[in-house]
């Protein structure tokens, strides 16, 4: 890339740069801007967000793993020392279903939740789902393969995810769909577009979305069943029950990490996948082919860009001082396009065998549904492409304004 975007200013003698996160140009194909940033500035202050940013893979791999930095800070110093402002009132319901979430606790809380429901994921566990997935998968495209089109998202992508993890959990399929709204208005607080209403309607997703999981508690604890939450209510730790708080705030975790993300990817795969023009016959050939398709899927279009940690002590990386209480952001979509890791990093090559993509993150925090989301793509995928072999895009799909996710609109397909 011989010049930069006239959206992107980057001063490499400062190493800050100004980028409007909310410009359709950047968020429906950050991966050039992502490629400008590794040639110019792979660690940058970004001006409109106030704060340092890492892109380069190595950085992102070991910021990752470093247990100098946390998802949590105040458990070490308290709002003032750090300047922090106190919790919004009108987000009270959001704190409270965070306050325990996997994704924001460290150790030993952060231990002893994951030790609870690890077993749940592990792949060994998790593959057995995999005829329960692919019966689903065909059961949909039973339902539109005859009309020779359909929007791939809201007759596909958006129901298998949501319709597995809820499963595993213990909530009705016929609560899907409610399961998509809460979710999607939950997941409203980490964008860039975030509004005064989008606050109001996570909190109120908030607070509908632990309501109906107390009421499944309850009737898990009268009749226990044989799924994850019964599990979690009646499973100790060295002595200890989780909380009814901890309860909510594990499952509501679980069941937005355990499908939103999914959706994007199968939406951003099957995109890939068509406007390459490679043959899918081949690509999903074999088990082997079919799992370094999905990889690079995972890694040249990433589902969740950002990361964010704190920095949890006084601490120099890649000659950027921090001091404790500095909130640092990780690109792991960017680590993915390293030009240092990856030959021809913005290229769909599924034979490349390079450095594991950084998509599930790494370390402590590396994404417990991993093995679940693996388990779809590596099976839903290859069953779409064989049943409709003739698939092509209908029109360009737009990406939504959701970044730090990146997702699709819609993906309108013919065959």
């Amino acid at each position: 890339m011989t010049s930069l975007p006239d959206f992107l200013r980057i001063d490499p003698t400062t190493r800050h740069i100004s980028l409007d996160g909310r410009n359709p140009a950047f968020y429906s194909d950050p991966n050039h801007v992502y490629a400008a940033l590794h040639k110019h500035c792979p660690t940058f202050y970004w001006e409109e967000q106030q704060q340092w940013f890492f892109t380069g893979y190595d950085h992102v791999n070991a910021l990752l793993r470093d247990r100098r930095f946390g998802r949590q800070i105040l458990h070490m110093a308290n709002r003032e020392e750090l300047d922090l402002p106190e919790p919004q009132a009108h987000l009270a319901n959001f704190d409270l279903a965070e306050r325990h979430s996997l994704l924001e606790i460290e150790p030993p809380e952060h231990t002893r939740l994951r030790t609870l429901i690890n077993r749940a994921f592990v792949s060994r566990h998790i593959e057995k789902l995999r005829p329960e997935i692919a019966a689903l998968a065909e059961r949909l495209i039973d339902g539109f393969e005859k009309d020779g089109k359909t929007e791939l998202l809201s007759s596909f992508a958006d129901i298998i995810p949501v319709t597995m993890i809820a499963r595993m959990i213990g909530i009705p399929d016929e609560m899907g769909p409610q399961l998509l709204k809460w979710s999607h208005a939950y997941v409203g607080m980490y964008m860039f577009k975030r509004s005064r209403e989008d606050e109001y309607a996570a909190d109120r997703a908030a607070k509908e979305f632990a309501d109906y999981v107390k009421t499944l508690i309850a009737e898990r604890r009268r009749t226990p069943a044989e799924d994850l939450l019964s599990h979690m209510i009646h499973t100790e730790h060295k002595g200890q029950h989780l909380t009814d708080d901890e309860l909510v705030s594990t499952t509501i975790v679980l069941l937005n990490a355990g499908h939103e993300a999914t959706v994007h990817q199968i939406g951003n795969s099957v995109r890939v996948i068509l406007e390459s023009g490679l043959p899918p016959a081949e690509l999903f050939r074999d088990e082997a082919a079919t799992e370094r398709t999905v990889e690079e899927t995972l890694r040249i279009c990433a589902p969740v860009h950002i990361f964010q940690r704190w920095a949890l002590e006084d601490v120099e990386v890649d000659g950027v001082s921090l001091q404790r209480g500095n909130k640092v952001s990780l690109i792991l979509a960017a680590a993915n396009l390293d030009p240092k890791v990856f030959s021809d990093p913005l290229t769909f090559k599924p034979e490349r065998r390079e450095a594991q993509n950084l998509s599930f993150g790494a370390g402590i925090h590396f994404c417990i549904g991993a093995p679940l989301a693996r388990l779809e793509l590596n099976t839903v995928l290859p069953i779409l492409f064989r049943r409709l072999p003739d698939l092509r895009l209908r029109a360009k799909p737009t990406v939504k304004d959701v970044y730090h996710f990146h997702g699709l609109e819609r993906l309108d397909l013919v065959w």
